[in-house]
């Protein structure tokens, strides 16, 4: 699996990285890393993290995970190529890769299931959500342009699972064209691939701003984290 965790913290209101903050005793990394360990997955984690935070990262995995060792790979400028470092750090047997986002502590491991059963099936998924807000469209002038059909909206999240060759050629793609896109599942269906979408849950939402951070704390206090959608 691989772990983007480069993201600073800004946002969140907080100094250095946002998957070191502290999470109810536990770094936001861990926890998410935790929703894993079902499927024997974190002793085969590359985290990609800002380079002057390495020692921290390799300090905080080493004292949630006593004695599991994790490749630690260098972030890029963007998203998109710190998962790029991260693909080249993996292992040569590796088949499936599970592309999870640090900050999502939360996700089901249903979710984590399914996609990676549809990407094993056809090369490549992503959890999501249906949309239950309708999305309003905007000009350039900010005012309302188009208002998209909601029953074919999805908010996207991660995990996203990718058979490696897969998700390897639609980033050197993307990089040839000098493309960048907000997440990987994008990347392949700009190639042409088909990515099956796998109905996540409201839970497995981004901590990004400090509101997400109180829901998390909420949710592990009422001992609400991994459920599945209805």
């Amino acid at each position: 699996m691989l772990i983007p965790a480069a993201g600073s913290g800004a946002r969140l209101g907080v100094e250095g990285p946002k998957a070191l903050v502290d999470l109810a005793g536990r770094p936001i990394l861990a926890r998410a890393l935790d929703r894993f360990e079902p499927f024997n997955l974190i002793s085969r984690a590359v985290v990609v993290v800002p380079k002057e935070w390495r020692t921290r990262f390799e300090a905080a995995l080493a004292q949630a995970f006593p004695g599991v060792p994790f490749t630690l790979v260098d972030g890029g400028a963007e998203r998109q190529d710190s998962v790029g470092n991260g693909l080249a750090a993996l292992d040569p047997e590796t088949e499936i890769v599970v592309i999870h986002d640090a900050a999502r502590p939360f996700v089901s491991e249903r979710a984590i299931r399914m996609a990676i059963e549809a990407a094993s099936a056809g090369g490549a998924a992503t959890v999501a959500v249906p949309s239950v807000d309708t999305i309003l469209e905007s000009d350039d002038a900010g005012y309302l342009a188009s208002t998209p059909d909601r029953g074919r909206l999805w908010a996207c999240q991660t995990p996203q699972a990718f058979r490696v060759e897969t998700i390897r050629v639609a980033h050197a793609a993307a990089r040839q064209a000098g493309y960048t896109g907000t997440d990987d599942a994008s990347l392949v269906q700009r190639n042409g691939g088909k990515v099956k979408l796998v109905e996540g849950a409201a839970f497995n939402r981004k901590i990004t701003t400090p509101e997400d951070l109180v829901f998390a704390h909420w949710v592990i206090r009422e001992g609400l984290f991994g459920m599945d959608a209805p």
